[in-house]
């Protein structure tokens, strides 16, 4: 591996020891929104096997509707609200930075893909910018029973209702501030709540909330200024994006770069310190006539820093739609490396390699060979 990705970077106040980031991924393991020391260790253990830049699974923020069943799964999504929540992320702040790593809070709200009734506030509605789910007939990887039960068309958010929403995250950014955490970011990204106001498919509001796609950033901005504000100067803020959704494994917010800087443009004035891009695979271009990724555009149109995130270490993407065989392990290091010399990017996220393989950030500075695949370490079984 090329020395210059374990070479530190500096974002604000955040140095980083490396380029290596941890992919923000929800193992759905906090029972009653409590994480316990099994995540703290979970976490220490990558940042033994030298990963610089963790990030945890979506923390659900201060609002009823942002936990619930999605893709089947219980509702075990870690909050921030109590002081048994607290304690338990206060130690795993304490961990990763007794082991010389740095933690970024992400906050999720699962908006339009939490299944109503569910969740640890069920009477509540679920969050929703134009009251329905979106298209049902794309390609995608959720089932169709899950699909059924989402599509059923609830309440659209009102004005007053968003507003609340938005302090949620206020709220929610103060208190990772106060344990200590390095960095904030918003889950922007896959069709969760600021993502399906980004997406003209699930955004047919024609308030001040809707509109063009310049004016759909608005919900997504507002978040970006509270955190901003909430995290000070010295504090970055990461904005994960994307441009496939659960509902939709192709859908595109943007097809051109003159798109896409209709989004990413508002976002980084609104104060975004680094796009944390995930596709279904790095090593594609986002967009016809350019080599460049949905990282690289991002960083090119707005000056601001850039992860790139997708495949890293496999051989093919979890939910990439063009994949015809089950990822493995894989060494795509030299792809990976030609792109960041390049400045397409500065940092770059691993998901379910580091699921897999704790020390492969290690095995890619020293050149060893990776774990070989094991379904049971991606789907719940923590190494």
């Amino acid at each position: 591996m090329a020395d210059n990705m374990f070479e530190p970077l500096s974002i604000r106040g955040l140095t980083v020891k490396n380029r290596v980031a941890m992919s923000p991924m929800n193992r759905n393991a906090a029972p009653g929104g409590v994480v316990g020391e099994n995540i703290a260790k979970f976490y220490r253990r990558r940042v033994d096997g030298e990963v610089g830049l963790i990030f945890t699974g979506g923390i659900a923020v201060d609002h009823p509707a942002a936990t619930g069943v999605y893709v089947d799964r219980p509702c075990a999504i870690p909050e921030l609200i109590t002081e048994e929540q607290t304690a338990g992320w206060k130690r795993v702040v304490d961990l990763v930075h007794e082991g010389g790593g740095k933690i970024v809070a992400q906050f999720w709200h699962l908006g339009v893909m939490r299944t109503p009734g569910t969740g640890f506030h069920p009477d509540a509605p679920s969050a929703r910018p134009s009251g329905i789910y979106g298209p049902t007939d794309r390609p995608t990887h959720v089932e169709r029973a899950f699909i059924e039960r989402l599509a059923v068309p609830g309440p659209e958010l009102t004005d007053a209702e968003i507003l609340e929403i938005i302090e949620a995250y206020a709220r929610t950014a103060r208190s990772a501030v106060a344990l200590g955490f390095d960095g904030l970011e918003i889950h922007g990204a896959n069709g969760y709540l600021p993502d399906s106001f980004l997406w003209e498919e699930t955004n047919r509001r024609t308030d001040r909330w809707g509109g063009n796609r310049r004016e759909r950033t608005r919900f997504a901005a507002e978040l970006v200024r509270v955190l901003r504000r909430e995290g000070g100067d010295a504090m970055p803020v990461f904005y994960r994006m994307s441009q496939w959704k659960h509902q939709d494994d192709r859908a595109q917010l943007a097809t051109t770069a003159a798109e896409l800087d209709d989004i990413v443009g508002p976002l980084a004035d609104a104060g975004v310190d680094v796009f944390d891009c995930t596709e279904h695979n790095f090593d594609r271009p986002v967009f016809a006539g350019s080599n460049l990724n949905l990282a690289g555009w991002a960083k090119k149109l707005t000056g601001r820093k850039s992860m790139t995130v997708g495949a890293v270490g496999m051989s093919v993407g979890h939910y990439d739609p063009d994949a015809h065989e089950a990822p493995q392990s894989a060494n795509n290091l030299d792809a990976l490396r030609a792109r960041f010399e390049r400045d397409e990017f500065d940092l770059f996220g691993c998901g379910r390699s580091l699921l897999n393989d704790p020390d492969w950030a290690r095995k890619a500075r020293l050149g060893e060979p990776f774990e070989a695949w094991d379904i049971a370490a991606i789907r719940g079984v923590a190494r």
